[in-house]
């Protein structure tokens, strides 16, 4: 007599699992960890330089509210330091203010670029204005796609408001156990960080020499020009420079150049 098995084999099939929602592509989450890590390593290392201004502008004389209040609404750290130092060294307030009005244009020249790269919706591109800065433009610019470049954007601006305003405030709270401000050379932190950024993005003959005369205009005439005032005259440089490269063989308006002459001038120009 067969016996009886457990297993019935007539019974319908039992039906697979249905299937989960798909998962990243393969290598997209390294990807993402990688964005998210240098990013931090951005907003982390420049945020906690917000110490330093706070305690810059204790030390001239600004009021803690005040000090918050740029570091909220203004947030572009060079721009803070120019301000601050103008005002420090005896400057007009409205001159130091133009000053550091016009080293913050910068930003929207910036802003035209990461607007056709990162695409973002009309509700949030008010706030993401305000996050356009020296460190998320360069991290967000540095991203082979546009998914990498709005989160990297996203997390070294999130990042950097937050450091930079929480250190902003600690700074300036403890600038008066620190004593003479001037002495520890902080109000340097800022545009130490600015040309450690700026300078990897000169990479043409143009671009550097253009940096070079400003620097020439803007350190030629701090002695005998007021507080601020060097800074709005170094931005000729950019006109100056342009206006003898289009003088200069083989460009607009000088004479034909042969094919030989063009050849070098170009290659030199690299």
């Amino acid at each position: 007599m067969p016996q009886q098995t457990d297993t019935d084999t007539t019974g319908p099939a039992a039906s697979p699992d249905p299937p989960g929602p798909p998962g990243p592509p393969p290598g997209e989450g390294r990807a993402d960890r990688a964005v998210v890590r240098d990013a931090l390593g951005v907003g982390v290392a420049v945020g906690l330089s917000g110490f330093a201004f706070g305690v810059t502008a204790a030390g001239a004389g600004i009021s803690l509210a005040q000090t918050c209040v740029l570091s909220l609404f203004v947030f572009t750290g060079a721009s803070q330091f120019a301000l601050v130092g103008a005002l420090a060294a005896g400057g007009n307030p409205l001159t130091a203010a133009a000053g550091a009005f016009f080293l913050g244009t910068r930003n929207a020249f910036y802003g035209l670029r990461l607007s056709t790269l990162l695409r973002l919706p009309r509700g949030v591109r008010l706030a993401a204005a305000h996050w356009v800065i020296d460190e998320t433009s360069v991290v967000a610019l540095s991203q082979p796609d546009r998914r990498s470049a709005r989160l990297g954007f996203t997390v070294t601006g999130a990042t950097l408001f937050v450091l930079w305003n929480l250190t902003t405030l600690l700074g300036a709270l403890g600038a008066g156990a620190l004593g003479d401000t001037e002495a520890w050379g902080l109000d340097a932190a800022g545009p130490a960080v600015f040309l450690a950024l700026l300078a990897p993005m000169l990479r043409t003959v143009v671009e550097r020499v253009t940096a070079a005369v400003a620097v020439v205009l803007g350190l030629g005439l701090l002695p005998v020009l007021p507080a601020g005032v060097p800074v709005l005259v170094a931005a000729l440089a950019a006109p100056l420079v342009l206006t003898g490269r289009r003088l200069s063989p083989g460009g607009r308006g000088a004479r034909p150049v042969r094919s030989g002459e063009r050849e070098g001038y170009e290659e030199g120009s690299r």
